[in-house]
């Protein structure tokens, strides 16, 4: 009773803020509700309807299986990918795709069956950066009014297990990376929900703390001080959830044929350098976000991997020149990082990502259809998964759909594999990841450009917002 007190209130509070002066001709009346239910014809098809959603699940009812029957799983062109990963109940979709990025080449240089990178270092590390950059940030606007729109943003979220290829590129360059037996999943790794609670828990109220002390006139230098003891609160809370992530470790392997290598000792830098070995500066973000100008170069206001680094930028282009890059660098054997809407016109199950995957509108009979650009612009779109693109089939010169690599496991899809339609991908895929080389002159020197800021309110804040 307590809890619906609450809300009512928030309600009340909500709808009084927005109209001080209620118009009476603004509500809804008795006889007006009653016309609307009357409205509702009672014919064959809604007493049908009303039958087949009131004991299934609507997805089930609306699936459009003739879609479902014209797909098939045969694709021109496809690399070869061994293992599939899974991130389980966490947010690390973006840090799993970028693993994926560039595990299979490790497998191929060594002959190996499968490998994977232990994505808990890269987790460890991730967080105690977050917490440093939050921290940061309550310091640098520790004179601002609690409900500065733009604090109140970080406040709401201050820290999460979500997030970007620039936060996954800048924490392997520098801490490296380690084999996944050097540092295995947890039960808090896998299920991140309870601890980023208390991790969000711990930062709100450190904030709280370093905004009392500036404004009881601590310099930034003794803000500082205390936010370096605050993030061994943080640390102790990371090491107790994931261990301790390795200085060095011995690594061998076994290739195809059984033979098996001498023992090596590496450190987490030393295994990115000599086994991993590859350029992650030389990459560049490619967006397709029609509210926003196209070839320009943007940032997001206070979204850095790490408080000594700058915000992480994109490159905003039409839809045709980002798919056009894509298959270029896919072709030339790359595997494509790319962040996209996973929740629209999905088939998990199935691993089918099709447009018009379900008649919502012919089941309801309902209008529901909206644009790209009125999407983003209300909400109704974001970017809240990455994968890795590895074929795709091309037919008379033009991509018709997409092989991607997830990171659900093994039980979804054609064995951890999901088919995407080209058109699909127009609709609903919103950044790729590509090698500079790729991209016109043009392009790279807008890449260069110092990049438009945008607020972290904007659209793009949830594209970068992976999970």
């Amino acid at each position: 009773m307590a809890r619906c007190l609450i809300c009512l209130i928030f309600l009340l509070g909500a709808i009084s803020a927005s109209a001080q002066t209620p118009d009476p001709a603004a509500g809804l009346t008795v006889e007006q509700v009653k016309a609307m239910i009357r409205s509702v014809e009672l014919d064959a098809h809604t007493r049908t309807a009303i039958n087949a959603v009131t004991n299934n699940d609507i997805k089930s009812v609306a699936l459009n299986r003739d879609k479902l029957a014209a797909t098939d799983d045969l694709f021109s062109f496809k690399l070869d990918t061994k293992g599939i990963t899974d991130q389980e109940g966490s947010g690390r979709c973006w840090m799993f795709a970028g693993a994926n990025l560039m595990r299979q080449e490790v497998s191929k240089k060594f002959d190996l069956d499968e490998f994977e990178f232990s994505e808990s270092y890269f987790a460890f590390y991730d967080l105690l950066e977050k917490s440093n950059v939050f921290l940061e940030y309550v310091i640098a606007t520790r004179d601002r009014d609690i409900q500065d729109r733009e604090l109140v943003k970080h406040l709401e979220d201050p820290i999460g297990d979500g997030g970007y290829w620039g936060f996954f590129s800048t924490l392997m360059q520098k801490y490296g990376v380690v084999p996944k037996n050097a540092m295995t999943e947890t039960k808090s790794s896998a299920n991140t929900g309870t601890m980023q609670r208390i991790l969000a828990m711990l930062m709100r109220r450190d904030a709280a703390r370093l905004r009392t002390l500036g404004a009881e006139g601590a310099s930034v230098e003794a803000l500082r001080t205390e936010k370096t003891r605050m993030l061994g609160d943080v640390t102790r809370l990371l090491v107790i959830n994931y261990g301790v992530p390795p200085q060095s470790f011995e690594w061998r392997t076994a290739d195809s044929t059984d033979k098996v290598s001498d023992p090596e000792i590496y450190t987490p830098q030393e295994f990115f350098k000599e086994v991993v070995d590859i350029d992650l500066s030389d990459f560049v973000s490619l967006a397709n976000y029609p509210i926003h100008e196209f070839n320009k170069n943007y940032s997001i206001q206070t979204m850095q991997p790490m408080a000594d680094k700058p915000d992480v930028t994109l490159v905003n282009v039409d839809a045709k020149t980002l798919k056009d890059i894509t298959l270029k660098a896919l072709l030339d054997s790359n595997r494509i990082w790319f962040g996209c809407d996973v929740g629209q016109e999905s088939f998990g199950k199935k691993g089918l990502l099709l447009d018009d995957m379900y008649n919502y509108e012919e089941l309801f009979g309902i209008e529901l259809g909206m644009n790209k650009e009125e999407r983003l612009d209300y909400r109704d779109q974001s970017s809240n998964h990455a994968m890795v693109f590895v074929g795709v089939d091309v037919v008379n010169g033009k991509p018709r759909k997409w092989l991607v690599e997830n990171s659900w496991g093994k039980e979804r899809g054609d064995g951890g594999l999901f088919t995407m339609s080209d058109e699909w991908f127009d609709e609903y895929v919103l950044n790729v990841i590509v090698p500079s080389r790729y991209l016109t002159k043009e392009l790279q020197r807008i890449a260069n450009e110092t990049p438009t800021p945008l607020p972290i309110w904007d659209p793009v804040w949830q594209q970068v917002e992976l999970k």
